[in-house]
């Protein structure tokens, strides 16, 4: 296939539809829409329909194991269509592209292409060579700074929307591989984040959600200093943005200013995700992390001082190399005591190429999984009673969606992100539109859900 002037193929391209699958975390997905914002400006169509597809692109995860499984899996399945003469091309884009380059062309010989983690500006003249038969690995240096305020398709239907703040990160935990396939940490200049930010609220979003492998750092490396206060007073000041969530801030390196942003700026959700890992000062240096327990909790209650509404989310690692029972008692009373409103729990994944996978004393499947339900049973209590305990209060919520034939509409508080925690269920015969505010009654709940109804109109 011949591609020349760029006017004259425009409406081959239109002809050609891509099925995008993006997979893993919202920092992936930040990448996909850039990536789809290169191949929208260069005329592509697309398609979810994978029996309509053309050509085919896969964002792909590799941080844990069952995230490089699902990977893996949709690669084969994809490559089938191409075995079978369905498709033309395809393109494997993210960390397992960036981690495992050379495995993937030769293993799997349906791939065309692959391209790395700070290629992704290449994606459409990596697919325009794929089609024409020169398909190649396609990897950049991990140290190139990203940029902000580029083309995107936001996919997350509008009225929110990512901002990815940073790429790559300096920590080195030991379980982790992020840093060899996404590289030291990089902010993303001011004013591009600005720029971008602005573009997003003209478009409709009301609610930007900060995201980096740790935003606490933001600017440290490229202004001298911690420069995410100065980022969400600026992100505060855009018109047409109601909400600005922050994810992904390690406790250590959170700071008084910090909070005191959160305490005087209205936009900003009175919501942080805190990834603590384990509640045992062992584990912790074990796992390489440069806090302790008695820091992390101190930083908790420094924060719910300051901000008694404060919701406050972390995940936690269990069954970690060398981790004792005596060391899971101790993150058991750790979670008891700290009662996080939301909190998720992940079974340590032996990743290759990580320090924690060569240590000794590695836990047995069956002994993470059960500490990881003790935990979870543990935390279900106490995020019923949290919920239980809403009822009666009064919160605004933005629309999410309606469920089928019922006058039941689906709606996010301040306590919730996407994806990850619970919904409230409204009860209203109004008609509504997602990306609504609306000032709601809590009258009840159901385990993680809160129930609903609406007292008042938001207008602002």
């Amino acid at each position: 296939m011949d591609f020349g002037n760029d006017t004259e193929d425009r409406k081959v391209r239109e002809r050609m539809k891509i099925l995008f699958v993006s997979l893993g975390c919202d920092k992936n997905l930040v990448d996909s829409e850039v990536m789809l914002g290169v191949l929208d400006k260069k005329g592509y169509s697309f398609t979810d329909d994978e029996t309509e597809a053309d050509i085919v692109v896969i964002n792909t995860c590799c941080f844990i194991n069952d995230a490089k499984e699902e990977s893996v899996n949709t690669i084969l399945e994809m490559a089938e269509l191409k075995k079978e003469g369905k498709i033309k091309a395809l393109i494997v884009t993210g960390c397992l592209a960036q981690r495992y380059q050379k495995e993937i062309r030769k293993e799997i010989e349906e791939v065309d292409a692959v391209v790395g983690t700070t290629a992704i500006d290449k994606i459409a003249d990596v697919l325009e060579e794929a089609l024409k038969g020169n398909g190649k690995e396609h990897i950049l240096p991990l140290d190139i700074r990203p940029s902000g305020n580029r083309k995107r398709m936001v996919t997350t239907g509008g009225h929110y929307a990512y901002l990815k703040i940073a790429e790559g990160c300096d920590k080195c935990c030991t379980y982790c591989i992020i840093p060899k396939v996404r590289g030291r940490y990089r902010s993303i200049p001011m004013e591009e984040l600005t720029a971008e930010a602005e573009k997003l609220a003209e478009s409709g979003v009301k609610e930007l959600i900060l995201v980096a492998q740790e935003t606490t750092l933001y600017g440290s490396d490229l202004y001298g200093e911690k420069k995410l206060p100065e980022l969400l007073r600026r992100l505060c000041r855009i018109p047409g943005l109601y909400w600005i969530r922050i994810l992904y801030c390690y406790p250590e390196e959170i700071t008084q200013e910090l909070i005191q942003v959160m305490k005087e700026e209205k936009k900003i959700c009175h919501y942080l995700d805190l990834p603590v890992q384990h509640g045992s000062d062992r584990i912790l240096k074990r796992m390489g992390r440069r806090t302790d327990r008695a820091e992390i909790s101190s930083i908790v209650k420094r924060l719910r001082e300051n901000i008694p509404d404060i919701c406050l989310r972390t995940t936690l690692i269990t069954g970690f190399p060398g981790e004792t029972e005596e060391d899971h008692e101790e993150l058991m009373e750790f979670v008891d005591e700290t009662e996080f409103d939301r909190l998720g729990v992940f079974t340590y994944s032996q990743e290759e190429d990580t320090p924690a996978a060569l240590m000794p004393e590695q836990v047995e499947e069956s002994v993470k999984e059960e500490r990881k339900n003790e935990i979870m049973e543990l935390q279900q209590e106490i995020a019923y009673e949290s919920a239980e305990g809403m009822t009666g209060k009064i919160l605004y919520a933005m629309i999410e969606g309606k469920v089928a034939q019922e006058d039941v509409y689906v709606a996010r508080t301040y306590k919730d992100a996407p994806n990850v925690d619970g919904y409230l269920f409204i009860n209203t015969d109004r008609q509504l539109m997602s990306g609504d505010f609306v000032k709601v009654r809590i009258t009840g709940s159901h385990e993680y859900d809160l129930i609903g109804e609406i007292c008042d109109e938001f207008t602002e």
